[in-house]
């Protein structure tokens, strides 16, 4: 029985959440808990580059949200917190960057390549359909042709 439980334990890890929060890191006002995740949630760990600071066990990742938690009892409101490390390590470490400046460019260039690719693809498909009628049958130089192939 005990191995059974083991084995299901050992299959039921991977799917379980992984929270890297450690427990000397949780603050004891359960409001400003629940906006320290919220924060972390929405920052990128700089070495993981695919998890947030809160799912991440890397070091930095320990550091940014002992960091947000001090923002935070410094009586700092969300976007000030979210502005001092962005201060710090740029950008990068916003999962939703800002439309602005030169991000904007990123921004604006997905729905443009779509929009040109709809335009190209409505002219070829006009252009195609103006092109010259086709017989729908042969000529009576080609069914004789056909003819004589068949008879051979």
């Amino acid at each position: 029985m005990r191995r059974l439980l083991l084995a299901l334990a050992l299959c039921l890890a991977p799917i379980a959440p992984a929270f890297a929060v450690q427990p000397d890191e949780v603050l004891a006002d359960p409001a400003l808990e629940t906006r320290a995740r919220s924060i972390s949630r929405n920052l990128r760990c700089p070495v993981c580059q695919g998890e947030s600071i809160d799912d991440s066990n890397a070091a930095i990742s320990r550091d940014l949200r002992l960091v947000v938690r001090e923002r935070i009892m410094a009586g700092d409101d969300d976007a000030q917190v979210i502005d001092f490390v962005v201060t710090r390590y740029g950008e990068f470490v916003l999962f939703n960057p800002q439309a602005t400046g030169v991000n904007l460019i990123l921004w604006l260039a997905g729905p443009g390549l779509l929009l040109i690719g709809a335009v190209v693809a409505v002219a070829y498909v006009r252009r195609r359909g103006h092109g010259p009628a086709v017989e729908a049958g042969l000529s009576s130089d080609e069914e004789a042709r056909l003819h004589d192939l068949m008879q051979k």
